[in-house]
């Protein structure tokens, strides 16, 4: 009987641990939001970005490859009223300044 209830827990814990991990390995494949400035620079990805981030002063087009929406702000604190991207679609952003979040 003990040798039971010591097995039942054990097997109880291992299912709890496999089903945490499987829960933070899908939480971590977000996605990224990748930014498009110009012919002569690179793109600029944010790998499964969070919170308020700035664009680059040369951003143009951004396209969301999450798997949520984001918002574009005007501003570079995400604090005007913004326009919300859906996942796997882009937008232009006005360069010079703004920001989006996650």
């Amino acid at each position: 009987m003990r040798c039971t209830r010591v097995f039942m827990l054990a097997a109880a814990g291992a299912l709890l641990a496999a089903s945490a991990a499987t829960g933070t390995a899908a939480a971590a494949e977000q996605g990224d939001v990748v930014v498009f400035g110009t012919e002569l620079t690179p793109l600029t990805a944010y790998p499964d970005p969070h919170g308020c981030q700035k664009l680059p002063p040369d951003a143009h087009v951004l396209t969301n490859h999450t798997d949520r929406p984001v918002t574009i702000y005007a501003d570079p604190f995400c604090l005007t009223p913004g326009l919300t991207v859906q996942p796997g679609y882009g937008s232009h952003v006005a360069p010079g300044s703004g920001s989006f979040s996650a």
